[in-house]
């Protein structure tokens, strides 16, 4: 199965894939929580979507709540604060685990993608990224201190397009 078929759910409750959120574009999956120091990193998610979304781009944002309890919110809650706070247009998925026994599928498939320091495992903190290509396959992965505008984000996502 292609990571863009794991079944998941948007933040209604949805359910969905990759594919159907964004059929034939390359993707960024983040994991993201509203109550951390890396949440300004929103913004550049933002910009990033929008910048590139024309081309065939979308960032999908998965929140998750264990990182010291940084995501507590409900879905309507996270929904609420991503819109107005940072204008969040690009999809949100079904708070869940990245790590751990309860790890979501598809974080068990993306955490086998090693960084550029070739380490693999389990996701750092908040705001980890995952760029997949238009067939599924992970391309790169960003530590949570990688922000969406670096070069290194940029240039791999463009590289795709």
């Amino acid at each position: 199965m292609s990571l863009r078929d794991i079944p998941l759910h948007t933040l209604a409750g949805t359910p969905t894939t990759l594919d159907a959120l964004a059929p034939g574009q390359a993707v960024l999956v983040v994991n993201v929580a509203s109550k951390c120091g890396l949440t300004p990193q929103y913004a550049g998610l933002v910009e990033l979507h929008q910048r590139y979304g024309p081309r065939g781009f979308s960032v999908v944002g998965m929140p998750c709540n264990q990182f010291m309890g940084q995501e507590p919110g409900s879905a309507e809650e996270i929904q609420e604060f991503c819109s107005t706070t940072y204008g969040v247009d690009f999809p949100l998925l079904e708070k869940a685990d990245v790590n751990g026994a309860d790890r979501h599928p598809l974080y068990t498939a993306l955490t086998e993608t090693p960084d550029a320091d070739g380490e693999a495992g389990d996701v750092q903190w908040n705001f980890e990224k995952f760029l997949l290509d238009r067939d599924g396959t992970v391309v790169a992965r960003f530590r949570p201190g990688t922000t969406p505008a670096d070069p290194a984000v940029t240039s791999a996502v463009e590289k795709l397009l």
